[in-house]
């Protein structure tokens, strides 16, 4: 793992309000350089509103943050040519090819064509795309599109990739397929900040975890040193002894998607 002179992400104090409802409460923390930092909650939780925020699609209400050394409220513009971003909703072009749409990201970030195919080419390899870059997206299992958005992220080798629940809907297989590719992506410098409700999940992926419940944030450290802090067997304890409620981990069994 890199320096963690100067952290990746850092937020102080966060709050967001709409109208009446506060979806974020004074919520601080840090991301070092390097790591997988994960943001655990149920939904509705404020996870999301966080992550838009550091990405500079929302303004807090209060409160400051910077990311990649960047704040998000002053240098918008230069926080979004280095992060990278995989968003619950599909956002692959379902009448693209698996190449087509790198390309096309690629074009968005101003490469020339040629440039964009040896950038796709790239990304699908690390991907384990390479068999499928000329089929429609419409036409690979829910895991390999999964992969696709995240290859898709990565054209402008980002400094922090944020994936908001990037794992929802997949089976244990295609979930497994995506954690080791996302260990991939941290190995080659990136910083990754996700979002996720499945408490396995960060057990074993993230190298420290900031339990969310109703905008605030409960508790951080690692999965380790929480399940020792709360004297807990798993992060579901955890959550339990820091929120006073259970966290479901799986969604209905008709919502799962093959890998």
């Amino acid at each position: 793992m890199s320096s963690r002179a100067e952290p990746a992400v850092e937020a102080e104090n966060l709050t967001r309000t709409f109208g009446a409802t506060t979806a974020l409460d004074q919520a601080s923390f840090t991301v070092h350089r390097g790591e997988i930092f994960g943001l655990l909650g149920p939904n509705g939780a404020g996870k999301t509103t966080a992550m838009r925020i550091l990405l500079t699609l929302l303004r807090p209400t209060s409160g400051r943050a910077r990311v990649a050394g960047l704040d998000v409220a002053a240098s918008g513009r230069r926080v979004r040519a280095v992060t990278g971003w995989v968003p619950q909703d599909r956002t692959v072009d379902p009448l693209l090819t698996t190449q087509e749409n790198v390309t096309f990201m690629a074009g968005m970030y101003h490469l020339s064509a040629r440039d964009g195919r040896r950038r796709a080419a790239e990304l699908l390899h690390q991907a384990g795309l390479d068999e499928h870059q000329d089929r429609l997206a419409r036409d690979l299992s829910g895991g390999l599109r999964r992969k696709l958005e995240v290859a898709m992220s990565l054209v402008n080798v980002p400094a922090v990739l944020f994936l908001d629940e990037p794992t929802l809907g997949l089976d244990i297989s295609a979930r497994r397929a995506l954690w080791a590719y996302v260990r991939q992506i941290r190995e080659t410098g990136s910083t990754i900040v996700l979002t996720t409700h499945y408490l396995d999940e960060a057990d074993r992926l993230c190298d420290r975890v900031a339990i969310i419940d109703r905008g605030r944030i409960r508790a951080t450290g690692t999965p380790d040193d929480l399940k020792e802090r709360y004297r807990a067997a798993t992060l579901d304890d955890v959550f339990l002894a820091g929120t006073g409620q259970d966290l479901t981990e799986q969604p209905p069994a008709d919502q799962l998607v093959s890998s």
